[in-house]
């Protein structure tokens, strides 16, 4: 049975976990001044995705201490395309200047090439981004504002073997965006779109791998989806798998991803997946048709990430109930990270 956290400071004295479990909402108060562990392995960030009809695009925020990122990705779904383009300034450790909360609070960071703006009143979320010579000729820029359909969220707070270490992480699944995109002059309207937050707080070990998969869509039923993953730290106070519907969230259990391999046991990731549980209450198959690989090797650092765009059929089942999904367009990822 996962372990539900109640409310209160996120860290001791020591800096450790004071509770490891699962929430609706981010009932525990994280602080990075009550982080004793090295200030290098501090790890701050908020990704948001979003997809309707043909595109979908992603944009990063990140303040890994010796180093921060922003990111852009365009996905185009019909010529199974994409462009994904960072940039990373070395040695900020904090100065980016997150907030402890996504419940209110904004980032707001500029450089040479680039602007991000993520606004937060605690009403609704207002992304404005500029990324220079996004293309060779293009620059890119959008305008979104963001609203959240469900309350709840998927919140765990997760420790590692080794003290100090700890991941604090919230996905808010079906925000709904409306506003626009466009990459040079190419504009993008989005009408509502539908995706998440990734929002990430915590002091990490060297190197990890884990698998995370995520679904947002409105359909007939209304709004609905998933987010089901495994692979890093100790998680046996909680899993960070939840199913999403209407206003609803719903708490699962175990979880596995069964990604084909060729005969010399390499991944296959363009190829069906599997995505099931011991228990039987998640039984999904993944039809891939869209792989975001970025491998990137400097020696102490080092990321090889496959994010995979597909679709997914099947169910899953809580509490006497089956929610379906058909031909449904989210992703799934196995991602090991040096860092």
């Amino acid at each position: 049975m996962d372990r539900e956290l109640t409310t209160g400071k996120l860290l001791d004295k020591e800096g450790n976990l004071k509770e490891c479990g699962f929430s609706y909402s981010l009932v525990r108060d994280y602080n990075r001044k009550d982080i004793r562990g090295c200030k290098t392995r501090i790890k701050e960030w908020d990704y948001y995705y979003f997809i309707e009809g043909d595109y979908g695009i992603a944009l990063t925020v990140d303040d890994n201490s010796y180093m921060s990122l922003v990111s852009v990705s365009f996905l185009d779904f019909k010529t199974k395309k994409y462009i994904t383009k960072s940039i990373i300034k070395p040695f900020t450790f904090g100065r980016v200047n997150f907030p402890n909360s996504s419940v209110k609070g904004d980032i707001i960071y500029f450089g040479k090439n680039f602007s991000f703006k993520f606004l937060n009143d605690g009403t609704e979320r207002h992304l404005i981004c500029t990324f220079k010579n996004f293309t060779k000729y293009s620059d890119f820029n959008c305008d979104l504002i963001v609203t959240q359909t469900n309350p709840n969220s998927m919140v765990i707070a997760t420790p590692f073997k080794k003290n100090h270490h700890f991941y604090y992480n919230q996905k808010i699944n079906c925000l709904v965006a409306s506003g626009w995109f466009s990459i040079g002059e190419e504009k993008f309207t989005f009408n509502k779109a539908v995706g998440g937050l990734d929002w990430g707080r915590g002091v990490w070990t060297y190197k990890n791998t884990w698998y995370w998969s995520s679904l947002s869509i409105q359909d007939k039923d209304g709004f609905k989806g998933f987010n089901l993953g495994y692979g890093f730290g100790d998680t046996s106070a909680a899993s960070e798998n939840m199913v999403f519907s209407d206003k609803e969230a719903y708490k699962l259990n175990d979880v596995q991803f069964l990604i084909p391999k060729d005969e010399k046991g390499n991944y296959s990731y363009l190829e069906p997946w599997k995505i099931v549980s011991d228990s039987n209450d998640i039984s999904l198959t993944f039809t891939p048709i869209l792989n975001r690989q970025d491998n990137t090797n400097l020696l102490l650092l080092a990321s090889l990430q496959n994010q995979v765009f597909g679709y997914f059929d099947g169910e899953i089942k809580y509490k006497r109930k089956t929610i379906k999904f058909t031909h449904a367009l989210g992703f799934a990822e196995r991602v090991t990270n040096k860092w």
